[in-house]
């Protein structure tokens, strides 16, 4: 467990949401999640945690969070609490699919990225990617122990050094090896239909795949 960082907020329940807080809570994390319906809704998937978990209200997450994940669809980023998230790392996990979340045409023009969007929502809080491109089942069955041959990685970004190192001991901890692509505004090196989205591959194919993307435009 990342030291001083024990308690997760999770804003968002679906299937990552969900798999995350899995994931943490077998690592020993306690974890704070949270949906759009109400924290009635989620007595089921708490009662399968276990007594490390507990549900409250985005607003609650968010305070409870020693760093906190936010996995909503792209249209929810301005439901999203600024206040209690001020000064804490947040992992994004989103992508952007335009048949669920409607054309955002400075998307569509690439002059931002998807975690871009919501570092701007949340101008004093540190912005991370994280857990964007593997498929949610994946995030509790593919992870391994560190040194394993070929053992899966995935990618991260983010302006802030302490953040890319919160989502490293992160995904080790859960059984992946990390590839930084540096700044959050190239994090769209790991965005859908790039060649690194949602394919297994270890750190240094991850490294390759970086490097084959390319944008249309300028960004």
């Amino acid at each position: 467990m990342s030291s001083g960082m024990s308690t997760i907020g999770i804003i968002g329940a679906g299937h990552i949401g969900s798999q995350v807080a899995r994931a943490a809570v077998a690592h020993g994390y306690d974890v704070v999640i949270s949906n759009s319906r109400g924290p009635e809704t989620l007595a089921e998937l708490v009662a399968e945690l276990g007594e490390k978990a507990s549900a409250g209200t985005p607003q609650q997450a968010a305070e409870a969070g020693d760093f906190v994940v936010v996995t909503v669809p792209l249209k929810a980023i301005p439901t999203i609490p600024v206040e209690p998230l001020v000064g804490k790392i947040v992992i994004d996990t989103n992508n952007y699919y335009w048949e669920r979340d409607g054309h955002i045409d400075e998307l569509d023009r690439e002059e931002i990225t998807v975690s871009g969007l919501l570092q701007r929502h949340l101008p004093q809080s540190k912005v991370v990617k994280g857990f964007n491109h593997i498929m949610a089942a994946q995030i509790t069955t593919d992870g391994t122990p560190a040194g394993t041959p070929n053992r899966r990685a995935l990618a991260t970004s983010s302006d802030f050094d302490d953040a890319i190192e919160l989502v490293t001991r992160l995904y080790d901890e859960f059984g992946f090896d990390t590839v930084s692509a540096g700044p959050l505004s190239e994090s769209w090196r790991v965005e859908r239909d790039t060649p690194a989205y949602v394919v297994r591959q270890n750190a240094e194919e991850l490294r390759a795949n970086f490097a084959k993307a390319e944008r249309r435009t300028a960004a």
